[in-house]
């Protein structure tokens, strides 16, 4: 009989199993399908894997249950399974623990980013964590295993949870980096001291990094608690040969760190991605001839102050944030970065602009999905040589959190200083195979940085400078769920949004309803309208039917159809461009203005309306 688990592992290491993806991708089962579901649709196989680490000498399963949470479950239609699969997990871990070794309810990560960074709030996080534990506890497992956590805020709601359902061993598990940091900042002796204040029974690390990192990090954490750790590693990095992920590292190497890891005070130790029940066999080999005193830090860590730096006041930041804080009317054209790696026509096209009296150009980030040279070195080329301000897009979408920061601390260095923070949608047309994924969305996106503006990494780590952007964010006012659409442009002005630009208008009853809405939580805040005059018929029935967020009534597109193309059509576009940019002037404090295929003279025609710019030189067409 197995006796209470927080006596077993004072009396020395406990050998817990290794990765059950992993072997159940070589099983056969691809990589799209819901691991958790097997639990109901195929427990054999689930069973044999189990067995495996048992034969193995595994004195704890974890039970497949890693994803079976209601938001990851909801991704395969499963979300009202969370009890069932929970529940089945459990009982063929325990056909196969019996009454020997100890069951351990996996919980993982809900796989969407939690407030600031994204729209899932604490309470929410709590909720479906407390759901899927409650099965768990049902079902009958001895202990609990919260990992592969990235964020210390998701790890406390987990935590919370299970403390509030039951009374059994919580382990708590952090995934980190190379330099022992979470994906979001967090240092090892940050989470450690966290978790150990807020009542988790074992600490530890899990996943994404080989064995050395994981010592490590385990080094930094004992120098901070007396809690018992755990340390469970990934088999190495993995390489890609044909198509496969393969772990390299041998049982042997596995297991000479699992001696190291007792050596530093983990009491619960086994493996994870890329780990089987060879690796497993040496490593309980290894603890079989362990001595598991603990080695104590000579240093005592402090903890690392979060400073705050005081922001760059908004009207400081930049020219066009001054002239928004002045409530003076902004113009901005786009341009769109070139394919290939030549700006000639692009910075030429920018000086023209200045010379037209635009304030600023905007230009978009990953238009097209084709080989164009990348938004951020646009914008650098033409403040440089066409002497012009710009708002560079930037959207999240196949951006990590570390690249994100890399790439906007850069940018404040070369001189850029507005930013349009977009999630940005699946290309429309692209020739390249486009994966299309996300870290943080917009909401994130502004929350990051306006840490920046403070000073802080994503992780709240003092980064000694801040940063000045000016933050603005997209509002749709065609948007087809507008109570949506309200909530997340809510939460981007909470965030830090200093302004926002509107999807192309072609309506001004529209924009003003949506405004009316938008003043009733954040009256001041600056919006820019977009405008975009049409080129023919064709173009008008692309941007009605083909790009997202954006809505041509039908009447501008009657008015396009009897102009049809050629030269009357690009007339009658800039004549309604002209009509919209003087209707929704009163209800905007700038517009930003499309400039089609290149054609800059048609935007400053545009803008001609205001009577703010001077007139284009006749046949000039940049």
């Amino acid at each position: 009989m197995r006796e209470p688990f927080l006596e077993r592992i004072e009396k020395g290491p406990l050998v817990c199993d290794g990765a059950m993806g992993t072997m159940l991708y070589s099983k056969g089962i691809p990589l799209h399908r819901c691991y958790d579901e097997l639990n109901v649709t195929t427990p054999q196989l689930v069973k044999e894997v189990h067995l495996g680490y048992a034969k193995a000498g595994a004195e704890l399963i974890e039970t497949n249950t890693f994803g079976a949470n209601k938001f990851r479950l909801h991704a395969f239609g499963l979300a009202g399974k969370v009890r069932e699969i929970n529940m089945a997990g459990v009982r063929l871990a325990r056909e196969i623990a019996g009454d020997q070794l100890y069951v351990a309810g996996a919980v993982g990560p809900l796989g969407t980013r939690l407030e600031p960074l994204g729209l899932t709030s604490p309470a929410e996080a709590f909720t479906a964590f407390r759901e899927q534990i409650a099965a768990l506890v049902e079902a009958g497992v001895d202990i609990m295993v919260i990992e592969t956590m990235i964020d210390l805020n998701e790890a406390h709601q987990a935590l919370r949870a299970a403390r509030e359902v039951c009374r059994l061993p919580i382990v708590v598990q952090m995934t980190v980096q190379a330099d022992g940091s979470t994906p979001t900042g967090t240092r090892p002796e940050d989470f450690a001291r966290a978790l150990d204040d807020w009542g988790a029974d074992l600490i530890g690390v899990n996943c994404s990094v080989g064995p050395a990192a994981v010592q490590e990090t385990l080094e930094r954490m004992a120098a901070v608690t007396e809690k018992k750790l755990s340390a469970q590693p990934n088999a190495g990095m993995p390489r890609t040969v044909e198509g496969r992920s393969v772990y390299l590292c041998s049982p042997e190497y596995m297991a000479g760190y699992a001696r190291r890891f007792i050596q530093t005070g983990a009491r619960l130790v086994g493996g994870c991605c890329g780990t089987t029940p060879e690796h497993i066999k040496a490593i309980k080999a290894a603890v079989r001839s362990s001595n598991p005193q603990r080695a104590r830090a000579a240093v005592e860590v402090a903890a690392q102050p979060s400073h705050t730096l005081p922001m760059v006041p908004a009207p400081n930041r930049s020219r066009l944030a001054a002239k928004l804080a002045n409530r003076e009317f902004a113009i901005l054209v786009e341009v769109v970065p070139p394919k290939g790696c030549d700006a000639a026509k692009e910075v030429e096209g920018a000086q023209y602009l200045r010379e037209h009296g635009i304030d600023a150009v905007n230009i978009p980030d990953g238009s097209g999905a084709t080989a164009r040279m990348s938004a951020l070195t646009l914008a650098v080329l033409l403040q440089q040589r066409a002497g012009i301000e710009v708002l560079l897009h930037y959207s999240s979408r196949d951006r990590s959190v570390l690249t994100i920061q890399s790439d906007l601390l850069g940018a404040h260095a070369l001189g850029l200083r507005n930013l349009l923070a977009l999630t940005r949608d699946a290309p429309q047309y692209s020739t390249a195979l486009e994966a299309g994924a996300f870290e943080v969305d917009a909401i994130g996106l502004v929350n990051l940085v306006s840490n920046l503006n403070q000073g802080l990494d994503v992780g709240a780590n003092p980064l000694g400078v801040q940063t000045a952007f000016l933050v603005g964010t997209a509002i749709n006012p065609s948007a087809v769920n507008w109570d949506e659409e309200l909530q997340r442009f809510k939460s981007k002005v909470e965030a830090g949004a200093d302004f926002a630009v509107t999807q192309p208008i072609f309506q001004a009853e529209q924009l003003g309803k949506c405004l009316e809405r938008v003043r009733a939580f954040a009256p001041d805040i600056p919006v820019i309208a977009g405008i975009c005059p049409l080129t023919s018929f064709r173009n008008a029935e692309f941007m009605n039917n083909e790009v997202p967020g954006v809505s041509v009534p039908p009447q501008v597109m009657e008015r396009m159809r009897a102009a049809d193309s050629g030269e009357r059509a690009r007339q009658e576009g800039v004549k309604i461009a002209q009509e919209t940019l003087g209707a929704v002037q009163p209800l905007v404090q700038g517009v930003q203005i499309t400039a089609p295929f290149g054609r800059y003279a048609l935007a400053v025609e545009v803008a001609q309306a205001l009577g703010a710019a001077p007139a284009a030189a006749s046949g000039v067409q940049p």
